[in-house]
């Protein structure tokens, strides 16, 4: 479409991942495989929690809603790689650019914030048993996650009506395998100011409080394990704790550096390396972490092929 001189764009090409066709069909196969077992496994724990009453606990619930969440965050960007690899058609319009946009940061923030929660979870249970049943009813729990969604869909609104009042007349070619904030940014002719300035002080503000709250958390966790007089329960509560953090490492320091490093540093390659790593392998490693490490989750599970073994 054109106004005047300027010719305004309405639909995007997504570049995908780079390489020749062989690896392009290569990476759709790994990225199939990755996505299968990623639905798999957040499936699995979704199925175990619901089938044991006695996993209907706060963490539990928690623990699916995270599950839930990763399904969406995956299939919110990998089918649509798969399809365009397979297809060899990279168009994406802009309506579907910005509705791509607004889905994966709303998945991508309430994973955030559920990390968060499940940590505060986990140090009630652990520094204040006593008052565990009191503080982590099933009530506060509900009010909690349904707090986080409208909060997550509202921060997502923001962005995604920015971007939307921006024009795009240069390159309609995105480096990325899907629509994110800094791809289209770059693309953009209008200014950007307004958008980059709320990627850093909204963005921030979601990114650094949940990961603020997660380090204390655990911090007064491992000060209480610490006090344990067993050594086989300090290293297994080490170890679970370790695993725990490993994921919010690698979910929080990837993400941080696609979104915080100066825009003009930009570079398409690494923004996208990054961007596989807490978008694709946190959410496939999530089930493996949370749950097969977990005894009460292994249990229920036996008990659940027993169950079909004996139908």
């Amino acid at each position: 479409m054109e106004t005047g001189n300027l010719t305004i764009i309405k639909d995007f090409v997504l570049l995908g991942l780079s390489g020749s066709a062989e690896q392009q069909h290569f990476l759709s196969v790994l990225f199939l495989c990755m996505y299968l077992i990623t639905i798999s496994g957040n499936m699995l724990i979704i199925l175990v929690v619901g089938f044991d009453f006695h996993l209907h606990l706060p963490m539990y619930f928690f623990l699916s809603n995270l599950a839930f969440v990763d399904i969406c965050f995956t299939s919110t960007t990998i089918p649509q790689m798969i399809v365009n690899i397979v297809t060899d058609t990279q168009k994406i319009s802009f309506i579907g650019c910005l509705s791509q946009l607004f889905f994966f940061i709303s998945f991508v923030n309430m994973d955030s914030l559920l990390l968060c929660v499940m940590a505060y979870d986990r140090y009630v249970a652990i520094c204040r048993p006593l008052h565990y049943t009191a503080i982590m009813n099933l009530h506060f729990c509900v009010q909690l996650v349904a707090g986080l969604w409208i909060v997550t869909y509202l921060h997502a609104l923001l962005h995604t009506l920015l971007m939307a009042h921006l024009y795009f007349c240069a390159s309609n070619i995105i480096h990325h395998f899907f629509c994110d904030l800094n791809p289209l940014l770059k693309l953009s002719c209008s200014d950007i100011s307004l958008n980059v300035m709320i990627i850093f002080i909204v963005g921030g503000l979601f990114a650094l409080t949940p990961l603020i709250c997660i380090l204390i958390s655990y911090g007064l966790i491992f000060s209480t394990i610490l006090k344990i007089t067993s050594t086989q329960g300090k290293q297994k509560a080490f170890s679970t704790c370790g695993c725990h953090l490993s994921v919010v490492v690698v979910f929080y320091g990837t993400a941080s550096a696609v979104y915080f490093t100066p825009f003009s540093s930009f570079i398409p390659e690494s923004d996208t390396l990054l961007a596989i790593m807490y978008t694709v392998v946190t959410p496939m490693v999530n089930p493996f972490i949370y749950s097969l490490r977990n005894n009460d989750m292994k249990r229920t599970l036996q008990k659940m092929l027993c169950k079909d073994l004996h139908f």
